[in-house]
């Protein structure tokens, strides 16, 4: 919702109603993740996608159906029968999309998620996307679908049906929350974990992953610009005040003057590293790099990559051995940082570490699609 939030809260405001689909749950080569929306508007316009263009013509005209009548579908699209082509699906891949009218009465919290979301405060919404036959009090399962219950760090608004079932998924998707992770959940009528008569959906809205690029020079004002591109928060960071300038990095996020593992110990000290935070070290100077892979390589992170030849990575291995970092920490550093593209120039090279970076979150090989058999997306 985050890629088409603007759009969505100005019809909200307005208070015009809105047809929005979205993706809950996916198998193969499906080419969205879940949590990808489409909203087709009260003007006819289609924003965002679910699909990368496959099944959005079907997804249209169910989504205006949907704000007519106000019920709320699920929808599953894939390859197994007839009409794939129909729909345009023929990725391989198969997704389930829930397509529901959101206004100001089906959706009342959508202005404080949307606060949230821009100032950067995490939220989670929780939606029922499907019911059983008939719950434990003879209630109809269809009213449970849409239910909604919007959850932050401190409180939530909203009901799913009962307070039990509220408390358990409040639980459920804090954690979620933490890990900045979409996905669905099943539970009984009444919140039991054990049960699967009810299905929600979580999306989950933290803030922007971290990237911290240690050293100030000219790889890293590519790399910086390229992790921006693919959704971080940057820092660059340099003990030198006459290189780490906003001017030199005009895309970072921030720009920071500070010894690196200084730095990183009081941002891990104050909580705002975590296991999707990135750090690429580039200033293959042993006097930095080396404190600050003591510190980094000991933490749970997703990625760890340090820049230098081969020379440079072997004398840096002696010397973090030497520090008593085990050889499964060792294990977690890139070095030489990036996947071989045969890259020159800091901006090849940052396509590189950002392939590298790509391939070590969804699982890729970062061999060529076209010697590999098998699917072609991960996870």
């Amino acid at each position: 919702m985050r890629d088409v939030l603007d759009d969505l809260a100005r019809w909200w405001d307005a208070g015009e109603p809105v047809g929005m689909g979205t993706v809950v749950a996916t198998w193969r080569s499906s080419p969205r993740p879940a949590g990808a929306v489409m909203l087709v508007g009260p003007d006819g316009s289609a924003v965002g996608s679910v699909s990368g263009g496959c099944v959005e013509g079907a997804v249209y005209d169910l989504a205006s159906d949907v704000t007519a009548t106000g019920a709320p579908v699920l929808q599953r699209y894939g390859v197994s029968d007839d009409d794939a082509f129909a729909v345009g699906l023929t990725c391989g891949g198969i997704i389930d999309i829930f397509v529901e009218r959101v206004d100001r009465e089906s959706f009342p919290q959508l202005g404080a998620v949307a606060e949230a979301i821009r100032a950067g405060v995490p939220v989670a919404v929780v939606t029922c996307v499907a019911a059983g036959s008939a719950d434990s009090a003879g209630a109809d399962p269809e009213k449970r679908l849409g239910g909604r219950l919007v959850v932050w760090t401190d409180r939530t608004e909203g009901t799913l049906g009962t307070a039990r079932l509220d408390d358990a998924a409040t639980d459920d998707a804090r954690g979620m929350l933490a890990a900045g992770r979409s996905g669905t959940l099943h539970y009984g009528y009444d919140g039991q974990r054990r049960g699967d008569e009810l299905t929600v959906f979580v999306a989950s809205y933290a803030p922007k992953p971290r990237m911290i690029v240690f050293g100030a020079i000219d790889f890293a004002a590519a790399v910086a610009r390229i992790g921006g591109f693919l959704g971080y928060h940057v820092t660059v960071c340099d003990a030198r005040p006459v290189f780490a300038t906003s001017r030199r990095f005009p895309e970072a996020d921030e720009v920071v003057v500070d010894w690196p593992h200084r730095y990183l110990r009081a941002e891990v000290d104050g909580g705002r590293i975590d296991e999707r935070t990135v750090v690429c070290v580039l200033t293959h100077d042993p006097k930095f790099d080396g404190p600050v892979l003591e510190v980094a390589l000991r933490l749970p992170l997703a990625y760890v990559g340090a820049m230098g030849s081969r020379r440079t990575h072997d004398d840096r291995m002696a010397r973090l051995r030497e520090a008593g970092l085990t050889e499964a920490e060792l294990a977690k550093l890139s070095s030489p940082v990036g996947l071989d593209l045969g890259a020159r120039t800091p901006e090849e090279t940052a396509v590189s570490v950002a392939a590298e970076i790509i391939a070590a979150r969804w699982g890729g090989s970062g061999e060529r699609l076209t010697e590999l058999d098998g699917r072609i997306h991960h996870g």
